[in-house]
């Protein structure tokens, strides 16, 4: 009997791993090193980077306010926290080199462990708190074009309104500069993690384009879409656009993405997206060649392409600077480029002929894959006039049309995606970039 039972416990769990997956999937004691990780990012930001900013622009004080069930986009930077029904994050520059750090509604026993706030929870009233500080310019987060610095509703507004009374109401001002600065200057902390996360999603995108993952004639682009989610889903992590982009370009283009259709010899085929995880989120792109019946490796043409982009991402790596704004960054790798013997052109609108022709949109990345710093992307025209800081994260992301002999000429749109850091030095990279064509056999 004891035999048998002890037989029904292993049926039991290999059900349970089946259905719901390993249990082994993350490392004992992860949960506390995320919370640990995140503790020491926020207490860095609080220390060196939130002073700064808020001088920067004026304010003197910064309130971030949240209903329950209706977190802010900051919610995880500030350290989380249970609101009910509404709790602020308050933090008052009164002078030396630290920020006063409150918050007021909002418990929870990590945030309270977390020791990056002075005051947690006191039992007075906002308007009672603010008063006693007096402040000139309060900063609330209000933006008409950047969804992070955007996240008091006009509901809560009027309830913060009405809290703090008309007096200081008058007072209040979009914190939008306030909180790029804050996000986008990172500490040493930061850039550890994400650069976990970073690495984790090349050896994912890797793996995904690799026999691993695709049997050509079998596999379709949607299961090694579906294939990632549940990689993503056992870390702990989710992905950062949707359904990650797996797609097949032939000679008119995009043939198709992460559906249905079957992933065959001779396809070129590429991932785009990212991992988030960390209150980080990255955006990398990784390129396949599926081998036909008697070759052993890609064409010619295909590590040319590869190498014609990480040629013109040099050039445009070495305009980008810390000091210039993104639109003149954009206006000196063009100039760049077109000495270098690439044409710039508008995206997806390749020059007919031989010209090797070239469109990039260098973003903002970081606690989300589309992060709201200095860039140099045509697709992100408020944050073109940022200029660029030291320390903030960018994405190199360029695509470059290569003609293909194969292909009566017509020509490859190669892409090139990698996640990097501008630092007085110039880019740096924050995880490694490809330097070889993936095959799948």
């Amino acid at each position: 009997m004891r035999g048998m039972h002890q037989m029904r416990i292993v049926h039991a769990t290999l059900i349970a791993a089946v259905v719901f997956g390993s249990t082994a999937t993350l490392p004992a004691q992860e949960a506390r090193r995320r919370w640990e990780v995140l503790r020491q990012i926020r207490l860095d930001k609080f220390d060196l980077v939130l002073p700064a900013a808020m001088r920067a622009h004026g304010i003197d004080m910064w309130i971030v306010a949240m209903r329950e069930n209706r977190w802010d986009p900051l919610y995880e930077d500030l350290g989380r926290g249970y609101a009910s029904p509404v709790g602020y994050y308050v933090f008052t520059d009164r002078g030396g080199d630290r920020i006063e750090r409150a918050v007021l509604g909002v418990s929870g026993e990590l945030l309270e462990q977390s020791g990056a706030y002075d005051i947690v929870n006191p039992g007075t009233t906002l308007q009672a708190f603010v008063t006693e500080r007096n402040p000139k310019r309060i900063g609330v987060n209000v933006s008409k074009t950047l969804g992070p610095a955007d996240g008091l509703s006009h509901t809560l507004h009027e309830e913060l309104v009405a809290a703090l009374g008309p007096a200081y109401a008058a007072r209040l001002t979009s914190a939008e500069r306030l909180i790029i600065d804050f996000r986008t200057t990172r500490v040493a902390s930061e850039i550890v993690a994400f650069g976990e996360v970073a690495s984790f999603t090349v050896h994912l995108w890797e793996r995904a384009l690799s026999n691993e993952v695709v049997t050509p004639g079998k596999t379709t682009l949607a299961d090694v879409a579906w294939w990632l989610q549940d990689r993503m889903l056992e870390r702990g992590a989710s992905s950062e656009f949707d359904q990650p982009s797996v797609y097949i370009t032939g000679p008119e283009g995009i043939v198709a993405v992460s559906d249905d259709t079957v992933i065959q010899p001779g396809h070129v085929v590429m991932i785009d997206g990212g991992v988030h995880m960390l209150n980080f989120g990255t955006d990398i792109k990784r390129v396949a060649y599926v081998l036909k019946p008697g070759e052993t490796d890609a064409p010619a043409s295909l590590h040319r392409a590869l190498a014609n982009a990480q040629r013109a991402r040099e050039v445009v790596r070495r305009v980008t600077r810390v000091g210039p704004t993104g639109a003149s960054l954009i206006a000196e790798a063009n100039a760049a480029l077109t000495a270098a013997g690439f044409v710039p052109v508008a995206f997806n609108q390749p020059k007919p002929g031989d010209s090797l022709d070239v469109v990039f949109g260098h973003h903002g990345v970081g606690n989300v894959g589309h992060d709201i710093g200095p860039s140099m992307a045509f697709f992100q025209a408020s944050q073109l006039e940022l200029p660029v800081h030291a320390t903030a994260m960018m994405v190199s992301e360029l695509f470059v049309y290569t003609p293909i002999p194969e292909w009566g000429g017509k020509k490859l749109r190669f892409p090139i995606e990698d996640d990097a850091i501008v630092t007085a030095r110039g880019v740096e990279w924050l995880h490694p970039t490809p330097r070889r064509l993936l095959v799948i056999k």
